[in-house]
């Protein structure tokens, strides 16, 4: 579990792979319940991964926005368009940023920006990390249950692993940088 709150930590700051990885892993590993766990933990490290950069932000936000200028699939013009989008929606947009590719840590940096406040942020990234964690956790148990009788687990490990690279090959060759 400390795995998945790191990795929840990290995604949230400056890593750039995201959880869903490693809890669509645990679910074919270990089972449904036991990922879903792992999610709780996820979040709980990506709220305090989100806080971090908001809090980042609102100190030096010029400095932050260069980092994330800097990192793999993220581009001035999805930073811009996540400070417009909060500036328009509020934060209740960060559930549908979660479900199009757009990084958290977009939103956390552009949140103060935006003014949204502190506590509605945290409040909001609650269901906008779980939406999409308990989605994957629930494809991925599903189908691997579904090929269980035709696959060994090691097959079925593999085949998620193909299709987690398979994923981010065609995201990082669509993602503006």
């Amino acid at each position: 579990m400390a795995a998945a709150a790191l990795w929840g930590f990290a995604e949230a700051t400056l890593f750039f792979i995201v959880p869903d990885v490693l809890l669509s892993a645990i679910a074919v590993w270990r089972g449904r319940r036991v990922a879903l766990h792992a999610t709780a933990w996820t979040i709980a490290g990506a709220i305090l991964g989100g806080l971090l950069m908001y809090r980042w932000s609102v100190r030096d936000c010029l400095a932050v926005v260069a980092v994330l200028d800097r990192l793999p699939a993220v581009s001035p013009a999805m930073i811009v368009g996540v400070r417009d989008a909060l500036g328009r929606s509020g934060a209740g947009g960060m559930v549908v940023g979660a479900l199009t590719g757009v990084p958290y840590k977009i939103y956390a940096v552009m949140a103060p920006q935006a003014g949204v406040p502190l506590a509605t942020f945290l409040a909001v990234s609650v269901p906008a990390r779980a939406v999409r964690f308990v989605l994957v956790v629930a494809l991925s148990d599903a189908v691997s249950r579904r090929l269980a009788g035709r696959l060994t687990l090691r097959q079925r490990a593999a085949l998620l692993a193909s299709i987690w690279l398979l994923f981010y090959a065609v995201y990082w060759a669509v993602m503006p940088n």
